[in-house]
């Protein structure tokens, strides 16, 4: 009977193993925004298209919400090797990557489609290939963020922002350009700002046209404005430590489902941006394209020059970014 048992016990295990994968491979992947975000659905897609190509044999989780830490709490993980892999815009990353200070410098880009042309080419490349020295691989480029101005004054000038209250990232380039522009830079919790401007305790915030209208500063806010100061790029990251434990047939299928997703959550974030410009048409929120937009290019000269001193190689890197931008303007007037 014992025998028996035995035989009957090495059976099971036997099925149990031919009915799984010859092995798993399992990781994390954290955001910091909703389930309905672009961030969210890339990574998902991401996990989708990663376990479809391994057959099963690679499993992401993704983590929504701040549930394994905000960005920069992710970003230091990944670099000690204790998180897998994280979604991040751009500003959080200055805390570790300097040279990526550049991108908070004002008025880089024009536009959200001009930004994501630019990283998808040889400019984006060099970039990415920065990150190893600080134990981190760039697996991909989401949609550039284009954050604007909201409230309640309409934005035409630079003269408009001065004396204005408004919450900013708490980054360098975005904190100066706000006080160059006479505008009193204001740290706060985001999920502080709803209250705060219901309250009139600050004038106004900047965020991305999907985002003022589902986190609900629609109700708070009568101008949109469409200053386009700042937009970021936000990147998926593996530790570096995490991409060398794999093999090469992995790391493949990684840069692969990474490639398919990324380009899914662009048109994604174009969707959502597009849907969050009509709601705010259709609840009658005053859209302001500025009529001076040139005087806040000028103000924030100042700006460029400092961030750009602050990265290092700076000059060669913003350089390269301009000169991109300046073809991609060529290339857009044919």
């Amino acid at each position: 009977m014992r025998m028996l048992k035995k035989i009957i016990g090495a059976g099971s295990l036997s099925l149990l193993l031919l009915s799984a994968p010859s092995y798993a491979l399992n990781m994390d992947v954290g955001h910091t925004l909703t389930t309905d975000s672009p961030f969210h659905v890339g990574t998902q897609k991401f996990a989708d298209i990663l376990k479809e190509k391994s057959n099963g044999k690679i499993n992401v989780t993704v983590f929504p919400h701040s549930q394994l830490g905000g960005e920069l709490t992710m970003i230091q993980g990944a670099v000690a090797g204790a998180t897998d892999l994280f979604v991040t815009g751009q500003p959080a990353l200055n805390n570790v990557v300097k040279e990526f200070l550049v991108f908070d410098t004002p008025f880089l880009f024009d536009n959200v489609q001009q930004a994501n042309e630019i990283l998808a080419g040889p400019v984006g490349d060099k970039f990415m290939d920065i990150l190893p020295k600080y134990g981190l691989v760039g697996l991909g480029w989401f949609s550039a963020i284009e954050r604007n101005v909201f409230g309640n004054r309409a934005v035409n000038s630079a003269g408009d922002l001065k004396g204005m209250k408004i919450r900013v990232i708490q980054s360098p380039g975005y904190v100066e350009s706000y006080k160059t522009l006479g505008a009193q830079a204001t740290p706060m919790a985001y999920s502080e700002l709803y209250l705060a401007l219901q309250q009139k305790v600050i004038d106004g915030g900047e965020t991305t046209p999907d985002q003022f209208v589902s986190d609900k500063f629609i109700e708070v806010s009568k101008y949109f404005n469409m200053t386009h100061i700042n937009i970021h790029p936000a990147l998926l990251v593996m530790s570096k430590t995490r991409w060398d434990s794999l093999s090469d047939s992995e790391r493949k299928m990684v840069k692969e489902a990474a490639d398919e997703a990324m380009a899914y959550a662009r048109d994604y974030y174009k969707k959502v941006y597009d849907e969050g410009m009509k709601t705010m048409a259709e609840k009658g929120v005053t859209v302001v394209y500025p009529s001076d937009i040139d005087s806040l290019v000028q103000a924030t000269r100042p700006v460029v020059k400092k961030l750009v001193g602050d990265a290092p190689n700076g000059q060669a890197l913003y350089d390269a970014v301009i000169a991109a931008k300046a073809t991609a303007t060529a290339t857009a007037k044919k």
